[in-house]
């Protein structure tokens, strides 16, 4: 396997305790030796999917140990109170955040210790499918190979078995720019050594066309992360180019934040801007010879949170059709027509929740159809479910969880139109259209 990233680490883990004898091949070196890299975003969103995954691996409690859990949205508008906007309906629909680095250094130690050989410093850059043999090249630039009986390619979003499976045979690979990028920041724990703002939450700047959030961490420290278009003359980081523009564009669109997070300017001037994109493949396999998961096959946005989540998935649905089937075409036909679909549909809705995060959430309409949304949940339970719900708090495929969104959308649109409060609503015209429109989930 190509990569001993997060996917390619759980897939070790699912493997190798499914009885294959399991070889990551990580260009890397070895992050418990000399630390994690930075540059990549540090906080991820765990939800059920991934919980799933990692209940499947054994890791669930060592990983939600150092997780926090994040209640919804706190959504800061300037002059006014910060309102928490719930993702679900109580506690037991949250989400949580967690540490990139910790938690692949975890999954390094649990690959590792259900049998599978982790080599750092090796970068696959081709392989031989007649030989099966995986192309490798240390970090002096000496080459040597590895043999293979199965090739995954969970090697990122940079995908080297990407590009060899292409040489091969068009894998109708599409790269769409987002055209913003993103800085982390970070707010220190106060004076008594607490979080500073509320820690359940994912706190959100939303301000049109740009934003920023904030994501907590265990050492009480947050996350903030500035989403603004690369270029242009309104804000972009061509024109927040520098610490002190950055200091006062704080000052005059956060607030509330600026004063939180001191060293700005320093630590924006010192790390780089990150760039966003949407990666679609029309076919994720080559023959029997390789197959591809996470963001080799679906890098996407982050705004819903569901990178991790779906690439974990990947790992579950991939080694299950190891498992089922002997032949490799048919093991990587069955996963791909199984995902691929689903990663699509996922992809998708990140790119709308961006358009939400930073410009409904503060917005009349929306809040009124959100409230009407959570009433529904409550009247119709399993029928009426929110499209975020589906995704985060359940494993209903993406495609499906998009489908049905679309329904319900157009419900709490025509049932909201022209109205200010959520006592002008006819329920119980409502509950007839639901019941009729929407089947219960399974």
């Amino acid at each position: 396997m190509a990569g001993a990233g997060l996917a390619g680490s759980l897939l070790g883990v699912l493997l190798s305790r499914a009885g294959f004898k399991v070889s990551l091949y990580e260009a890397r070196p070895d992050p418990r030796k000399v630390g994690y890299e930075e540059g990549r975003s540090i906080n991820l969103a765990l939800a059920e999917r991934g919980l799933h995954a990692l209940r499947q691996a054994g890791l669930e409690r060592e990983v939600m140990a150092q997780a926090i859990m994040m209640r919804g949205r706190m959504v800061h508008v300037p002059g006014q109170t910060p309102q928490l906007q719930r993702y679900g309906l109580d506690d037991s629909e949250v989400i949580w955040s967690v540490h990139r680095g910790r938690l692949n250094l975890a999954m390094l130690d649990a690959c590792e210790a259900a049998g599978a050989n982790v080599h750092f410093g090796c970068a696959a850059f081709n392989f031989d499918e007649h030989n099966k043999r995986l192309r490798l090249r240390d970090r002096s630039g000496k080459e040597r190979s590895a043999g293979y009986q199965v090739l995954v390619g969970a090697d990122g979003a940079g995908s080297a078995i990407r590009a060899a499976m292409e040489m091969r045979i068009d894998l109708g690979e599409v790269v769409e720019p987002l055209g913003h990028g993103y800085r982390e920041l970070e707010i220190p724990p106060g004076s008594n050594g607490e979080f500073q703002i509320e820690a359940n939450a994912l706190h959100i700047w939303p301000r049109g066309r740009y934003m920023c959030i904030a994501l907590p961490n265990t050492e009480r420290t947050f996350t903030v992360t500035l989403f603004l278009p690369n270029q242009g003359p309104h804000p972009s980081f061509a024109t927040v180019n520098d610490g002190d523009k950055a200091e006062a564009f704080f000052a005059r669109e956060f607030a509330d934040a600026q004063p939180l997070i001191p060293d700005l300017g320093l630590h924006f001037d010192e790390r780089p801007v990150g760039q966003l994109a949407t990666l679609r493949l029309r076919r994720w396999h080559y023959g029997p010879h390789a197959v591809l998961i996470g963001d080799a096959a679906h890098a996407m946005v982050p705004f819903h949170g569901q990178g991790m989540n779906c690439a974990f998935e990947d790992c579950t649905a991939l080694a299950r059709q190891l498992q089922q089937h002997d032949d490799l075409e048919q093991a990587f036909s069955a996963f791909e027509a199984e995902r691929l679909p689903n990663a699509k549909a996922i992809q998708d809705m990140a790119l709308e929740n961006y358009l939400e995060m930073r410009d409904r959430v503060d917005d009349a309409d929306y809040i009124l159809q959100r409230q009407l949304e959570q009433l529904l949940a409550k009247r119709h339970p399993g029928r009426f479910v929110p499209r975020y719900s589906m995704v985060s708090f359940t494993r209903v495929p993406y495609a499906v969880a998009q489908a049905r969104g679309r329904v319900q959308r157009e419900i709490l649109i025509e049932a909201t139109r022209g109205l200010d409060s959520i006592e002008q609503v006819d329920l119980t015209a409502l509950d007839q259209r639901i019941r009729a429109e929407l089947l219960p989930l399974d």
